[in-house]
């Protein structure tokens, strides 16, 4: 089995993707108005409007109501993120902190008030982890 997606459920989808693609620099794919795909190395973050959901099941996601998951980017450089996102990020949760477990972390709030988190590997443990 291999992890290939997150999606994000919201009530503008233009909004969200402007901000991922402002602040990880991945360009989006879209597909329909209401669904678009931001691929990395890793991992797709898609993004798809609240007119998607009943496709599953209705009222099984709602937007802008994520209180459990953070979404995590690997970068470089966490520092030189903080710095570029500083002035369009509305909302810094911590600044880059260096955590037990070895990864210097940057938390912030997507336009929807997710958790997201830009992390930069720097113990050698954490390093060789994160080694590609």
């Amino acid at each position: 089995m291999n992890f290939v997606s997150i999606r994000i459920i919201t009530g503008d989808v233009a909004r969200l993707v402007d901000f991922y693609e402002r602040a990880t620099g991945a360009r989006a794919t879209w597909a329909t108005e209401d669904f678009a795909e931001l691929r990395t190395a890793g991992a797709t973050l898609a993004i798809a409007g609240t007119r998607t959901v009943p496709l599953f099941a209705p009222g099984s996601a709602r937007p802008a109501d994520n209180h459990s998951v953070i979404t995590e980017f690997l970068v470089d450089d966490v520092d030189r993120v903080h710095q570029d996102l500083t002035g369009f990020v509305t909302e810094f949760v911590t600044e880059p902190t260096t955590m037990p477990w070895g990864n210097r972390s940057l938390l912030l709030r997507d336009p929807d008030g997710n958790l997201v988190n830009f992390f930069t590997p720097v113990t050698p443990a954490a390093i060789e982890k994160f080694a590609r």
